[in-house]
């Protein structure tokens, strides 16, 4: 198993996109996550996109929700106990 990663291991998300991020964590729709949010639900998908492509940048996918799940747990943005 790996070790936890370092901060130079995590990506630079932006507040934004953190709470798009943790919204779709909590939510069972995109289209929740945007009337949350106040946003489109081509908006959601738009930050959504942009949060992989920073995890694959620093070579830590995570092409599904669950991976995402994952990688908040991981880089604390969110506790299991908030899941």
């Amino acid at each position: 198993m790996n070790p936890s990663p370092g901060l130079s291991d995590r990506p630079s998300l932006s507040r934004r996109e953190v709470e798009v991020l943790l919204a779709w964590l909590a939510s069972d729709s995109k289209v929740e996550v945007g009337r949350r949010l106040y946003i489109s639900l081509g908006t959601v998908n738009t930050h959504l996109s942009r949060i992989r492509g920073k995890y694959a940048a620093v070579e830590r996918p995570a092409s599904t929700k669950a991976a995402l799940v994952a990688r908040a747990l991981q880089d604390g943005l969110v506790d299991i106990e908030e899941l």
